[in-house]
């Protein structure tokens, strides 16, 4: 049966294989929520049966049971009330660990098999996932559908992919042969291993619970580890429709479901223990940086790839498209109301203003015209809700109502009513500027619509800046406007030495904050906001090992 779904599903893997060779667009699953692509009653359907969870206990069949609970609170102020499985998490590591063995056995085609049958049932279930995804998380539904369903499996198949193509180039036997002269040759069978590390943990965010879940996830499967999830305490659903669809495809192909479960866990020093249990060997986290560097310092029997707060920024030398440059900006600024890690905060202009193909402009008219380019385009209430989403966090809540603190008020934020969900915190985004020499306003993340436009001395200052912002705080993504080849070299240089992705002169229907599958490099392991990076062979090729043995031949 498993190795039936590797063959179902080769093709698949090939072009994925091939896609994270040659870095170009590619991916297998529509992001469009399209009725003829994935069925007229689709949307209905999955729109259902996430509200026939609502009041209920979701079903999860895992051991170890000892009782329920959820806390999710939408931020959509839909009253979901979803109860989940309280499981002992020693129960779910012993359980994990008796299934290993015949995940194992299997083999590096089989597990690959396995996972990709998963990912095609995500697929089928999109609607479902982005629904849960949505009314969790505050995204408005075309991020919840294509961030939540399709992105997420891309990056799933993704690490799949890269875990076939390491695991494919280890030879399962050979024949050793050693001359000896005169006498017969020393001739040896040999057998290669591929085993899995041990339990694999994914500590899932709020914002994003599944994009951010499944590089981890079918990283770890398709590698030989058994995984549980740990949702975050307000996204639990996601996850949880997650974890039963994987357990339905393990139980259809012969396999203990427990290779993966959700570990629902209300206290700190629960997680914590789960965290350094010594049974866990590999730990995915996107967070805070406080339990990022917890888990960093402490969990020291396992591998840890976390992704972690950074202060991510853009430096604006000159532009031959300034109006442009504005809504490109203004898009970064409003997706998602700027809850996501990779989300410009801070906006480098030099004092003396910068020259553009409308003239001259100064550093004020600078920071007033991208205020009136976030207005206008948030200035239809459908396209404003939509963009925005709903504020999830009663902390995001407060940055915002305090944001004014920390600089002159550009663009004040504003409260909108959303057209379906009156419940809703919808907030539009506060611009705020101030001088360089501020640093305790814009040099730590201030997570959500909250950004900074920062007057520097001039270009080569803000370049300097920029390097020095992501080698002390970290950043997922930089950003450069300029005309003038030596400052597109000079900033390539300073991304390189402070190790973060660079985006040059972004005008069009790409975005700063955006990452592509199979293409883009989401982080680079080589700035404090992340110590791995999620797209490539080295995110999976630590999470197994090669274990031989031989004998004489006959």
């Amino acid at each position: 049966m498993t190795h039936a779904l590797f063959e179902k599903h080769k093709a698949t893997l090939e072009a994925a294989t091939k896609a994270i060779r040659s870095r170009g667009y590619w991916t297998p699953y529509p992001e469009m929520p399209s009725p003829k692509v994935y069925g007229e009653t689709a949307n209905d359907d999955g729109k259902a049966a996430v509200e026939a969870c609502f009041g209920k206990e979701f079903e999860l069949d895992q051991p170890g049971r000892l009782g329920t609970a959820g806390t999710e609170v939408s931020p959509y102020g839909v009253d979901m009330n979803v109860r989940y499985p309280v499981c002992d998490t020693a129960a779910l590591i012993a359980a994990a660990e008796a299934a290993m063995p015949g995940w194992q056995k299997i083999g590096p085609a089989g597990r690959v098999g396995v996972c990709l049958e998963i990912l095609e049932r995500l697929n089928k279930r999109s609607f479902e996932i982005a629904h849960a995804v949505m009314l969790t998380t505050g995204q408005g539904w075309m991020m919840a559908f294509q961030a939540g369903g399709p992105h997420a499996q891309d990056r799933g198949l993704e690490a799949v992919a890269y875990a076939w193509d390491e695991q494919s180039r280890i030879l399962p036997e050979a024949v050793w042969e050693k001359p000896q002269g005169k006498n017969p040759p020393l001739v040896m069978n040999k057998r290669f291993e591929i085993v899995g590390r041990g339990v694999a943990l994914v500590i899932g965010c709020g914002t994003f619970p599944t994009w951010n879940t499944y590089p981890g996830v079918f990283a770890a499967l398709a590698t030989g580890n058994p995984v549980i999830i740990k949702p975050h305490s307000n996204a639990i659903l996601p996850a949880a429709i997650t974890v039963r669809i994987a357990r339905e495809v393990l139980q259809d192909a012969g396999l203990d479901p427990n290779l993966i479960s959700l570990a629902v866990v209300e206290k700190r020093a629960e997680t914590q223990a789960l965290a350094t249990h010594p049974a866990v060997k590999s730990i995915d986290f996107t967070g805070s940086n406080v339990f990022g560097q917890w888990l960093l310092d402490n969990a020291r029997q396992a591998n840890v790839y976390a992704e972690l707060a950074g202060v991510n920024n853009v430096v604006i030398e000159s532009t031959d498209q300034y109006k442009a440059m504005l809504r490109n900006l203004a898009f970064t600024l409003a997706l998602y109301s700027g809850q996501m890690c990779t989300t410009t905060q801070a906006i480098l202009v030099p004092a003396g203003g910068i020259d553009t193909d409308q003239g001259h402009k100064s550093f004020d008219e600078v920071a007033a015209d991208l205020g009136a380019a976030i207005d206008k385009f948030l200035g239809d209430i459908n396209v404003a809700t939509a963009v925005l989403g709903a504020i999830q966090s009663e902390a995001t809540l407060a940055r915002i109502a305090e944001a004014g603190e920390y600089g002159h008020i550009v663009l004040a934020s504003r409260k909108l009513e959303h057209p379906e969900f009156p419940k809703a915190e919808v907030r539009t985004p506060v611009l705020l500027s101030c001088d360089a020499t501020d640093e305790k306003s814009y040099m730590e993340e201030r997570f959500g619509p909250i950004s900074f436009v920062v007057k520097v001395a001039d270009g080569a200052s803000a370049i300097a800046l920029s390097e020095r912002i992501v080698k002390e705080h970290g950043a997922l993504t930089a950003g450069l406007y300029s005309t003038k080849q030596d400052v597109i070299d000079a900033m390539t240089d300073a991304s390189l030495r402070a190790g973060v992705a660079l985006s040059i002169n972004l005008t069009g229907g790409v975005f700063v904050n955006q990452s592509a599958a199979f293409s883009d490099y989401h982080g680079t392991g080589a700035n404090p906001a992340a110590n791995a990076s999620y797209s490539d062979s080295a995110f999976v090729a630590n999470r197994f090992r090669v274990i031989q043995r031989r004998w004489h031949a006959a």
